[in-house]
């Protein structure tokens, strides 16, 4: 099989609900190969891509990456027919974990991070979040690397909804200077934490080293606030690590989350320190 071989798509996680679908955009494919009078072999070829690859997608266990889509949409002249599922292909993609996690960021109207190892995800840069998977252990392929930055990358479209939500990042001093990847994916990563802090309705805060006291020692948290008046939150000290949902819980992860807010530097100093951290670099 070549190395594009693997670029074809991502396979699909068992019991995974898009299952289904990714089945019947296999089998539409089939149908229409079928109906141009192409073998496997053939497709391939045309395609560039392993035989392999081409039945793992037919039989509905590999994700047809967008781009896939759209080629042999034409190249079988299905009529847009197949062209039609890109968007849920793009979707499909992600880890389930990652595309519910998106699902309760997109419909957030608030939402308090606090992060004390390494920049926030949704505040990485693509150089920073490939390091990060980079130095997972046990080490992952290439490939899985590729799809979890992809997945991290497209939460980040929650900076492009309208109406905008209440975003809160608390970042510890030491994940600003940590170089992760080397001193120029660091700088980067300041630059983008500066953009991203002078937006409207983003309140950006660094936690210093130095504080005596700190609220923050149950690790990292999250409270996300719907509109109904919902929230649900997590933090990996608290509850045995698991979201919770009820009102008792949340006051709890609120309480701590705003003793770190009134620990840690105002937005303004905040930018400063890290304005400070990048000319250090």
């Amino acid at each position: 099989m070549s190395e594009v071989a693997d670029e074809a798509g991502w396979d699909v996680e068992p019991g995974d609900e898009i299952e289904p679908l990714v089945q019947a955009v296999g089998r539409m494919l089939k149908v229409f190969r079928e109906a141009a009078g192409m073998r496997v072999a053939e497709l391939a070829v045309a395609m560039g891509y392993g035989e392999d690859m081409i039945r793992k997608i037919e039989r509905g266990v590999r994700i047809p990456r967008p781009e896939f889509l759209d080629r042999v949409d034409q190249l079988l002249n299905a009529q847009g027919n197949l062209r039609a599922f890109m968007e849920d292909m793009e979707k499909a993609r992600y880890p389930k974990k990652v595309r519910e996690l998106k699902e309760l960021e997109d419909r957030a109207v608030e939402m308090l991070l606090y992060s004390n190892h390494h920049i926030h995800g949704l505040l990485q840069t693509p150089e920073y979040a490939t390091v990060m998977f980079e130095n997972r252990q046990p080490a992952l392929s290439v490939d899985v690397i590729e799809r979890e930055v992809a997945a991290r990358m497209a939460r980040k479209s929650v900076f492009e909804k309208e109406p905008a939500p209440a975003l809160v990042f608390i970042q510890e001093q030491v994940t600003l200077e940590r170089p992760l990847g080397g001193k120029n994916v660091l700088r980067r990563q300041l630059e983008h934490l500066l953009d991203v802090g002078r937006l409207r309705n983003v309140a950006l805060q660094v936690m210093p080293t130095n504080r005596e006291e700190h609220a923050g020692m149950h690790g990292q948290m999250e409270v996300l606030k719907f509109l109904d008046g919902t929230a649900i939150g997590r933090s990996e000290g608290a509850f045995n690590g698991r979201p919770v949902s009820i009102p008792r819980d949340l006051r709890i992860l609120e309480l701590r989350y705003g003793m770190i807010r009134t620990q840690a530097l105002p937005p303004r100093e905040s930018l400063a320190f890290i304005e400070q951290a990048l000319g250090a670099l």
